[in-house]
């Protein structure tokens, strides 16, 4: 069972499940996280009736319907949707491979590529 006791006397989390969740110093993160366990989706958008557990995942998701594309690479002409798009997309240009394998020498630039050539080979 997880506990949590911080600023607040409702940052308590007495939900029981198989892992071990961590504590939260602000209000609004553990209502967050939360919604991961009762599947909550308060944010609905108007276009596609998809619903989301967060308000930052409905405004990204507002981008695939507008096409609006606000994070630009500033060595060529690509542009993405979303921040964490542009990292990875950086790491084509920087050459940087962070995830390396344990197993072996090989490096990647994405966590996904590491775990897709790990499963397929070991």
């Amino acid at each position: 069972m997880c506990f949590f006791y911080k600023d607040f006397e409702c940052n308590k989390h007495t939900i029981q499940h198989d892992t071990r969740c961590k504590a939260f110093s602000q209000n609004g993160d553990l209502i967050k996280h939360l919604r991961t366990h009762t599947g909550e989706k308060p944010y609905q958008y108007s276009q596609c009736y998809k619903a989301f557990s967060q308000i930052t995942t409905l405004i990204s998701h507002h981008r695939t319907h507008s096409g609006e594309k606000p994070y630009q690479c500033c060595q060529c002409v690509q542009a993405f949707s979303l921040n964490i798009s542009i990292i990875y997309h950086m790491r084509t240009h920087t050459g940087e491979k962070p995830y390396q394998c344990r197993q072996c020498d090989k490096a990647f630039s994405q966590n996904s590529d590491l775990i897709k050539t790990y499963e397929d080979t070991y």
